[in-house]
Parts: C-alpha cells; structure tokens; sequence
C-alpha cells in the first residue's frame, strides 16, 4: 500500500488519478477507476447540458460507493458554456471533490470551498501552480510537456517540471503527462509528487467509451506517434499523429489563420474518431505514453498492475541499491 499526503486527504487507496477527459471522462470509467483505489474524474463539458451532467453524476453513483470528482475546464471562447449552471449541478449533486483546469478559475474555486469542496487545479506551469495555491485550492496537477492536450508554452517535460514545483508548493501535488506504468508512478513519488494523473493510459483500457480500432491504434504507436498543433496560434495541444493532424501542420507552417483550419479540428470529428473507429478522421488527444501501452486490460487490472509494480520497484530494485551500498560500506 503506497500512502501519500494525497491518499489521505482525498481518501482513496491508490495515489492514482484519472483526470477529466473530454468525450472520454463518463461514468462506467469513473466509477471504475473509483472501484479499482484511485480517483476519477466526470468530464462536465462532455455533458451537452448541466441536467445531463447531475443525471451522469447520479449514474456514476449507482456505480460506485466510492469517491469520485468532476473535472470544470475553463475556456476563453467567444460563447462560453453555462458554467455557473455546471457548477451548481455539481454542488446541488453532492460531489466532494472537483478538478479544475483552464483560465482564471478564482470564481469557481471560491464557489466549491464555500460548499465543503475540495478542488485540484490542473495546470502546466510553476507560476500557475503558485498562483493556484494562493486561490486556496487543495492539490495541484502538474502537467508536463509529454502531455495529451494543453501542455502550456514554455515545453518543460516532467523530470524538471514536477521538482521544479515541489520545491516551492507547499499542498499536495500530482504529476501529470508521461505516466503509464509502476516505473512512472515512483518516479512521481521520487520528483517529489504525491501521485500521478493518468489520461491517455486510461483511455486504452476495456470501460473507456472509444471504439476499440482507436484503443488499438495507441497499443500499435510508438512514443514518435504524436503532434503538437496550435503552436502558431499559442494554442499548443498535443494529439495523436494521423493524416488531419498533419494537414493541420502543413497550413501552419503555411501561416494559416484559424479560420482556415477550424473544419479540420472541430470537436465533432474527433467525438466521432472515439465513436465509429477511424483514427484518420478527425483531431484526437494522445500522449507520448503510447510508446508504454502494450495491452489494453480492464481498469481494475491496469490499477493492481501499475501499484504491484511501483511497490516491488521501492521495495526491491531501490532498496537493494542502498542495502548494497551499505553492506559494501561494512565490509
């Protein structure tokens, strides 16, 4: 049994997190990964509605007595979401624990701990971290460069990003971007994490509502089998390499607008891509990790996996490194 600061106030069993996922963060996954020791997370702008998402919260609770969260992101747009609206039916729901991420969060986290809510903020920067900390959030989720998604500007991979931050946050923190394995959750715990985030290795398990073609095509795909879109905008996600992402990269460098681009990568083509099974039809998030998924196992399997491994990594591998040392030392 790994605890950490994390395990404890959070309450769950395993310093293991699955994130909000857009399209991919529902109930059966949730309330599998809540089943299985760790902490999931509902995906709120997944619900077309905020009575649809307090209907998932109920489903995911006939699925589970464990915790579980919703993930709130944060968007510039030009028509926002009803996020006032999402955050009551997150509130009205009884839900504990929430994961925010995006822009300027104050607003909503002031809300949630008004309501006995504790509140990890997901973000890609020190100075946000810190920032964050100082809004009164409980935990933070650091998500390095390797990352599917956002991982920010400034292209700090984890093995300096995640130390960066824990010499200088003080609340419990979880690494986010690269991790998949028992090897990647000590590594966390050895940068001085708490735990780790896991989006895309989640995604390659049996309850992730994606069609299996795609769940394949991450198992088939080595960690070369991303791109990074949006740089030219300042917009920068990282997503599976195929023949859209590609085209998109084309008219970048050709210094298309986003106008020009905004067919290629709308969120309705990548929803299908999940759905009906062809990699090449829209934008998907993928990580680097995908050069670490080798199977596709149900979630409870992946959590044991991943936990039996990082304890006989601390336990064994490492312990003998010190134990050797001292036995040479007294001889």
């Amino acid at each position: 049994m790994i605890k950490t600061r994390f395990t404890e106030m959070f309450g769950v069993e395993h310093p293991i997190v699955q994130g909000g996922m857009q399209w991919v963060g529902k109930a059966p996954l949730v309330a599998a990964v809540a089943n299985a020791g760790g902490l999931g997370f509902i995906t709120a702008l997944t619900q077309p509605t905020p009575d649809d998402l307090a209907k998932e919260i109920e489903r995911c609770k006939t699925m589970t007595d464990k915790p579980f969260g919703v993930n709130l992101t944060i968007l510039p747009a030009i028509k926002p979401p009803p996020y006032a609206e999402y955050r009551q039916a997150i509130i009205d729901s009884g839900v504990k624990i929430v994961e925010t991420a995006g822009y300027k969060p104050q607003e909503h986290v002031n809300h949630f701990k008004e309501h006995g809510i504790k509140v990890i903020h997901k973000c890609t920067a020190v100075r946000h971290a810190l920032s964050a900390e100082r809004m009164g959030v409980d935990a933070i989720s650091i998500d390095g460069f390797e990352c599917a998604g956002h991982p920010g500007e400034d292209d700090i991979p984890g093995l300096i990003l995640i130390p960066a931050a824990a010499d200088k946050v003080k609340i419990p923190m979880i690494a986010s971007g690269g991790f998949g394995d028992g090897r990647g959750l000590v590594a966390a715990l050895a940068l001085g994490a708490e735990g780790i985030n896991m989006g895309t290795r989640f995604c390659a398990t049996k309850e992730a509502d994606i069609h299996d073609n795609v769940k394949q095509k991450m198992v088939e795909t080595d960690e070369r089998g991303t791109d990074l879109i949006f740089r030219t905008l300042h917009n920068t996600a990282r997503v599976a390499k195929n023949a859209i992402s590609q085209e998109v990269l084309e008219k970048e460098r050709a210094g298309a607008k986003f106008e020009e681009i905004q067919h290629l990568v709308a969120g309705a083509r990548g929803k299908m891509v999940y759905s009906e099974g062809d990699p090449d039809h829209g934008i998907w998030s993928a990580g680097m990790i995908q050069g670490l998924i080798h199977d596709i196992p149900t979630v409870d399997e992946l959590v044991k996996r991943i936990v039996a491994e990082a304890e006989g990594i601390i336990q064994n591998r490492l312990n003998g490194f010190v134990s050797g040392a001292a036995a040479q030392a007294a001889e």
